[in-house]
């Protein structure tokens, strides 16, 4: 399928980790039909790795990451994106406010998963749910998705969570495998005994992980949905 004019340029907004960035662009890639150069959208990254830390801001410890998030913005408006996706979880707690700065589409990546669930899990009763503390906190996904029941790991196993995301040994220091990757799978099997279905890898790090293989239930990727629908809306007749 070889690009069209009408295909509309995509922005990034990255640098929420770097590497989560990287396999986010990635998987555009690899999720577009191609079998040239030619046949790929044309894709701007903005790796803002300044962006101050979403968790820390939501918990009231750190600086907001908003008005940095807003000039990564503009300089994908400046660039020619005409939408704009935005390859982490928590920071979609300030989405209305990035969304109001401009007049560029921000693709949803916390609604555009609930969608998915409800499209492809229609019977599920009880989903698990590993993010961050900031994302947690905010409900952010149980405000999305309200006919599934969701399940998140108690205060002991969250502290493994956020460990394995950002301890010395984490996840955004470059570990995927060791203690990061084995703390992951012993949360999902405390959140699979509890009867979850599937399990939502609402951290786009964790997608790192590549875990499938050791998971007895479906894992969701937002970020794998958010490509999916990043191609589906940059491909869209107009």
């Amino acid at each position: 399928m070889t690009a069209k004019a009408s295909d509309k340029t995509v922005g990034i907004l990255g640098g929420m980790g770097s590497e989560s960035t990287a396999y986010f662009f990635l998987k555009v890639i690899k999720s577009t039909p191609a079998r040239k150069d030619q046949d790929h959208l044309r894709i701007i990254v903005d790796n803002n790795s300044n962006i101050p830390d979403r968790t820390q801001a939501i918990l009231g410890m750190g600086e907001s990451p908003v008005d940095e998030a807003q000039k990564t913005i503009h300089n994908l408006e400046t660039a020619g994106a005409e939408i704009i996706a935005i390859p982490c979880n928590t920071m979609h707690y300030y989405y209305s406010e990035l969304q109001d700065s401009t007049k560029i589409p921000i693709l949803n990546m916390i609604s555009e998963t609930a969608s998915h669930i409800s499209d492809v899990f229609p019977d599920i009763k009880k989903i698990g749910l590993l993010a961050t503390t900031g994302t947690l906190e905010t409900r952010l996904y149980h405000k999305a998705i309200n006919e599934i029941e969701i399940l998140t790991p108690d205060e002991e196993l969250q502290k493994k969570v956020m460990n394995s995301i950002y301890g010395e040994q984490g996840i955004k220091t470059g570990y995927t495998s060791g203690s990061s990757r084995n703390e992951i799978l012993e949360v999902i099997e405390v959140l699979i005994d509890q009867g979850a279905e599937a399990i939502i890898l609402g951290c786009s790090e964790l997608s790192l992980l590549s875990i499938e293989d050791e998971v007895s239930v479906p894992l969701i990727h937002p970020s794998q949905v958010l490509a999916d629908v990043v191609i589906k809306t940059a491909r869209m007749e107009t």
